[in-house]
């Protein structure tokens, strides 16, 4: 994706049982196993920058491709329940778990990645090792018009396949020019959602907040303070009422939604590296 000739290229797989596609980043036998679950409008290659840091310490990376992104079949933007999504991370939890039977196995997600992923780990508390919720979409700050609401809204009881175009662009995303022009010109991202999908994210972000005292797993969560995506605020209110006792939260003023294709994102990576690092039972790698 990125104009870069020392990333190391992932090796893109299709499970023959259910069809879901996915990337990998492995070399070895890691000690840590990312499921990265990308967000809306995104696909797995957005993980490039993450995967290549982390495949230098002895972590690797699996990035679902979420159905309706991507070089997934289908709708483009639709997916008829985030159920869909939850058995899809399952296959893919089961599939790392028998390539890799020892690893930790941490469950990143960010923006709507980070919202599924959380509810996720918060139904199936004992699935994962971990959580990482990057700029967690608990809720938006995407506006639409006030005649969209009222379509969308229609849309959710007569025609659930309607796709709608979603007001975001790359300069909300990042401040690093590449990282914005890439995103610019790559086919395989797109700003496109069906009421399906904007209804499925709606009912997540209340979930969440009915299901936050499920989670069990020790959690991450990595704000961007000048976010124009997410509510910053919303993030930092769920994470103050976590019962879980092994939480942590590291905020970034002045960096954009997307702090993993961010400027400063390296800083990220070194903090998500330290956090898996003292993991309880793990020594420094």
């Amino acid at each position: 994706m990125y104009h870069n000739t020392n990333i190391n290229i992932p090796d893109v797989r299709k499970d023959p049982e259910t069809g879901i596609m996915y990337r990998v980043w492995k070399r070895g036998i890691p000690k840590t196993v990312f499921l990265l679950v990308h967000g809306l409008g995104a696909y797995g290659g957005r993980w490039v920058y993450l995967a290549d840091f982390f495949l230098r310490h002895n972590t690797a990376s699996y990035a679902l491709e979420l159905r309706g992104f991507g070089e997934t079949e289908g709708l483009r933007g639709h997916v008829a329940s985030f159920k869909v999504y939850y058995n899809d991370i399952c296959r893919l939890r089961d599939i790392i778990r028998q390539e890799n039977p020892e690893a930790d196995i941490i469950l990143l997600g960010s923006s709507m990645g980070g919202l599924i992923s959380f509810v996720l780990a918060a139904l199936k508390p004992l699935l994962f090792e971990g959580l990482i919720c990057i700029s967690p979409a608990f809720l938006s700050k995407i506006k639409f018009g006030l005649w969209d609401y009222l379509k969308i809204a229609g849309a959710a009881f007569f025609s659930p396949r309607r796709q709608f175009d979603v007001p975001v662009h790359a300069g909300m995303c990042t401040r690093d020019e590449e990282c914005r022009e890439a995103l610019d010109n790559e086919k395989r991202e797109h700003h496109i959602a069906t009421s399906a999908m904007l209804t499925d994210i709606a009912k997540a972000e209340i979930e969440a907040r009915f299901y936050k005292n499920k989670l069990k797993t020790r959690v991450l969560f990595l704000i961007a303070e000048h976010d124009e995506l997410v509510s910053p605020a919303s993030s930092k209110k769920i994470f103050q009422k976590l019962k879980v006792k092994d939480k942590t939260l590291v905020s970034y003023p002045g960096m954009y939604h997307g702090l993993a294709i961010d400027e400063g994102r390296e800083k990220v990576f070194e903090d998500i590296l330290k956090w898996i690092e003292r993991a309880p039972g793990r020594g420094s790698s």
